[in-house]
């Protein structure tokens, strides 16, 4: 028995094969956990790692087997087909539900060879996955059936540049994936105006205390990813070196002037970034305005310097305002963590846009500056 990627693994289950002979597989099921303690099981279905099973006289078990494969659950575990025996008050526990499909397996191998048998006895040593930033078992993606895809979200170093309201909310979405290391850069404090539109509830006494903005998302997130790390200063061009190795950057700031070296250092560096930002105005009718998203990578970057990206200082931007709100700041967060997400292959991408608005008034998302189009 061993847990791997958010699985349950009961390995040498006995089958029966087409030609009537006696093989062993693996019996999948994804967990369900609460912190360290399994709940009921989640589903019904297990899927098996090993041939297709037979009967004893070589049908195939066609009662149980819900889809037949290749069915890849995650980079290492390539189920051959997947089970549906759902008994009429639901499984117990796992122990209930890999031994009962076990038994179902084990019954008809054991009509041709009396010893075929589960239960090898063998001790099972508790081992830690050193490959893993999180600090609990992610079952939400095994329970999805996803890991092939969000393996591929598991680059070496995100790095988040401005973690004032948008870039709180992006650090929340990284956290939930297996990125290796999350690097936070802001010299900012956390004061009562970011608290109201940042990710999380910050309590009075972290005000009071007038934390960087940095370390004390560290500490809010280091709970379930734990190679977050703080920077309690800007990025700026004495320190540029730092990213230089950055699988993808994240820039949330609405200092033009400040983006400028980030943004020429990323490109000579060839690492792909994503900046955000959004101009927000007041009208008689409500709040109105845009939420920008812009990525650049190695093969699609001229858009950036053809006015995509604003390069002026805030005093002298006039489309450049301070109104910042939660919701957007999550959306303008939502919007990068995608578009990230489509260029690592986690979600389909069809339309290849590097640039998008979305535009509150109307409620419409403009996309613009498509790869295909170089």
């Amino acid at each position: 028995m061993d847990c791997r990627d958010g699985y349950l693994l009961v390995s040498h289950v006995p089958y029966v094969t087409a030609e009537r002979t006696v093989a062993y597989g693996t019996l999948v099921s994804p967990l369900t956990v609460s912190g360290d303690t399994t709940d009921r099981p989640g589903t019904h279905e297990a899927w098996f790692l090993g041939g297709l099973p037979h009967d004893q006289h070589g049908r195939e078990l066609t009662a149980i087997i819900n889809q037949r494969g290749p069915l890849p659950l995650t980079d290492s575990l390539q189920a051959s087909c997947s089970f549906s025996s759902k008994p009429s008050t639901g499984y117990e526990d796992y122990f209930h539900k890999m031994t009962t499909y076990a038994a179902l397996l084990q019954g008809h191998a054991r009509a041709i060879d009396p010893t075929a048998t589960a239960q090898t006895h063998h001790p099972v040593e508790a081992t830690e996955d050193e490959d893993t930033p999180f600090r609990y078992l992610d079952t939400a993606t095994s329970r999805a059936g996803i890991g092939v895809f969000s393996r591929r979200l598991a680059v070496d170093k995100a790095v988040i540049v401005g973690l004032g309201g948008t870039g709180s909310y992006i650090l929340d979405l990284l956290a939930k994936t297996e990125i290796r290391e999350i690097h936070l850069y802001d010299a900012d404090e956390l004061l009562n105006h970011n608290a109201f539109r940042m990710a999380g509830a910050a309590s009075l006494d972290d005000l009071r205390h007038r934390p960087s903005k940095v370390e004390y998302l560290q500490t809010r997130f280091d709970p379930m990813h734990s190679r977050i790390v703080a920077h309690p200063h800007h990025l700026t061009e004495s320190n540029l070196h730092e990213v230089n190795d950055a699988s993808i950057v994240f820039i949330s700031i609405d200092d033009g002037s400040a983006k400028q070296p980030i943004i020429d250092a990323l490109e000579q560096w060839d690492v792909p970034f994503i900046d955000g930002g959004m101009g927000l105005y007041t009208s008689e009718k409500g709040l109105g305005g845009q939420v920008r998203t812009t990525a650049s990578t190695p093969a699609h970057r001229s858009h950036v310097h053809q006015g995509r990206i604003s390069f002026a200082d805030p005093a002298e931007d006039l489309y450049c305002s301070n109104i910042q709100i939660a919701d957007l700041n999550m959306l303008n967060a939502c919007l990068a963590v995608i578009r990230w997400k489509k260029m690592v292959g986690f979600y389909a991408d069809l339309d290849e846009e590097h640039h998008s608005i979305y535009q509150v008034d109307g409620n419409n998302l403009i996309n613009d500056d498509r790869a295909s189009e170089d």
